[in-house]
């Protein structure tokens, strides 16, 4: 699996933005998908998560504010980013992993990513 990511760019807090990550290769069906984002400085951490099933988990710190979704016949994956505040700042990486229903949050856990998308979000 291939993962491209885009739809990154530079808001105003408050602003909404959507980010999507396309893969190549089959089976997407049967895959988890996940954000995750490394501020300036800081080590990446996780933002959503989707899984095969279509449950869906989120950070304490987007909860409320962002969106996870996928669509299978299209082979993507969407974050919707509401209510973004400048913490938003960071480089966004989608990943994805073969089935999985647990550890949705543990970047260990995946095994494809995508290049990474710049979000900046001033104040």
């Amino acid at each position: 699996v291939q993962l491209q990511a885009s739809g990154g760019g530079s808001v105003q807090a408050g602003d909404s933005l959507r980010l999507s990550c396309a893969a190549s290769g089959s089976s997407f069906p049967s895959y988890s998908l996940a954000w995750f984002r490394q501020p300036p400085g800081k080590e990446r951490e996780f933002v959503a998560a989707v899984t095969w099933a279509f449950s869906t988990y989120y950070a304490d710190s987007v909860k409320g504010r962002f969106t996870i979704s996928r669509d299978n016949a299209k082979s993507t994956v969407y974050l919707q980013m509401n209510s973004t505040k400048p913490l938003d700042t960071a480089v966004y990486y989608c990943a994805a992993r073969f089935l999985g229903l647990n550890n949705n949050d543990d970047d260990r856990r995946y095994d494809y990513w995508g290049q990474g998308t710049q979000v900046t979000v001033s104040s």
